[in-house]
């Protein structure tokens, strides 16, 4: 990532590396007041998924994370994956190239894959306004990517307000291309190795983020430490490469204009057979191991985070996931949390790598079958539909 600007609120948090400390208020500090949340989400996403649309439904999501980073010179900013959306904290001096960034995205994301996607740009002054705030804290899940947190309302007061009509932006008239530079989707999908990929979603009941939800965050947080690598959907060497080309067109199509696709798509099969060749012999180049860098994927990968909620997409036994579930139960019986959990067989990694030479590349991690947006919409049928998050 580029050098820190003025607006470095992010870059001098210090960080935390224990997942834990999650629900440790002192590790979260506010968002500064002329801030502004730049946020997006996939309208229907449940039904592009049905439809086969997952891996293009979270390349939207992560699109706009690039987007935008891309239009901020790739500044240390706050963002959030939420595997049919994305949101990234911007500051007063980056609003105007934040809100152009959103509505080229939004625009791409349409003309190219074929979803809609909605998106807005909200003020920490409206937030604070209703008497929410957006507090974040910054994880290190290794030495070279942080990822933040978010708590304190204001995000999902956010998110609500935009699908509610408000803060909007808009599509260019004229198409107009973000900049997407390191955005890929190359890898297969994951499978497990301890029985299931669950993607959870758990926010707070009726009494709000206290101290009976974060214990409940704790508890979810210690079974699932219980698995090898505390669950993570990506093995300790990272996901053997393939040669498989699945993802090629969309990443073509996120890379470059219509009259150049033909030759970056084979720019990009000739990438994936060079690393697929150097990691099977074992050849290290003077500037690239394969080998590291499958096992920085691994460290780098967001599998687990804190938005208003825990969102978690881990690898669990029967076991494990019936002591999850019944403690989610507890808690939603009880006015403490709500939940929604979804099921699938694999994980799905999408990645945003602005130059594979160096070692802050990070990955996204989402349940390969609906993941957070089908824990969403199980949420959502058994809660009223303005306390769920996701669409």
């Amino acid at each position: 990532m580029a050098e820190p600007s003025k607006d470095d609120f992010f870059h001098k948090l210090t960080a935390f590396t224990r997942f834990e400390g999650v629900t440790d208020s002192a590790n979260y500090q506010p968002l500064p007041g002329d801030w502004l949340i730049a946020i997006a989400d996939i309208v229907s996403s449940t039904k592009a998924i049905a439809a086969g649309h997952y891996k293009s439904v979270n390349m939207a999501g992560a699109g706009v994370i690039s987007a935008v980073l891309n239009a901020l010179d790739r500044g240390d900013y706050p963002f959030a994956f939420g595997g049919d959306g994305a949101l990234v904290a911007v500051p007063p001096s980056g609003e105007e190239r934040a809100r152009r960034a959103l509505a080229a995205v939004r625009g791409w994301v349409t003309a190219e894959l074929k979803l809609d996607l909605r998106t807005a740009l909200v003020p920490m002054s409206a937030i604070r306004g209703e008497g929410l705030d957006v507090q974040v804290a910054r994880f290190s899940p290794s030495d070279h990517v942080s990822y933040a947190m978010f708590s304190g309302g204001g995000t999902s007061w956010a998110e609500r307000q935009m699908k509610a009509g408000r803060f909007i932006v808009e599509a260019l008239p004229a198409r107009v291309e973000p900049d997407l530079t390191g955005l890929s989707c190359r890898w297969n999908p994951i499978k497990s190795r301890n029985g299931e990929i669950v993607s959870i979603i758990a926010i707070p009941g009726d009494d709000g983020n206290g101290p009976k939800f974060q214990q409940l965050v704790a508890d979810i947080i210690a079974i699932s430490a219980e698995q090898s690598r505390d669950g993570h959907p990506v093995p300790l060497e990272g996901p053997t490469p393939a040669l498989v080309f699945e993802g090629v067109d969309m990443e073509a199509r996120a890379s470059a204009a219509p009259a150049n696709r033909w030759w970056r798509r084979l720019a990009i099969d000739a990438q994936i057979a060079l690393v697929w060749g150097l990691d099977k012999f074992g050849v290290k180049t003077a500037v690239f191991d394969a080998k590291i860098y499958r096992r920085d994927l691994a460290a780098n990968s967001d599998f687990r985070k804190f938005d208003d909620g825990l969102k978690m997409t881990i690898d669990v036994d029967a076991a494990h996931l019936a002591r999850i579930k019944a403690r989610l139960d507890e808690a939603e019986t009880e006015g403490v949390g709500r939940y929604g959990l979804h099921r699938q067989d694999s994980a799905l990694m999408t990645c945003f790598v602005p130059t594979p030479l160096m070692r802050d590349h990070m990955h996204f991690i989402d349940g390969a079958s609906g993941g957070y947006a089908m824990a969403a919409m199980a949420m959502r049928e058994k809660n009223p539909p303005e306390m769920a998050v996701g669409a």
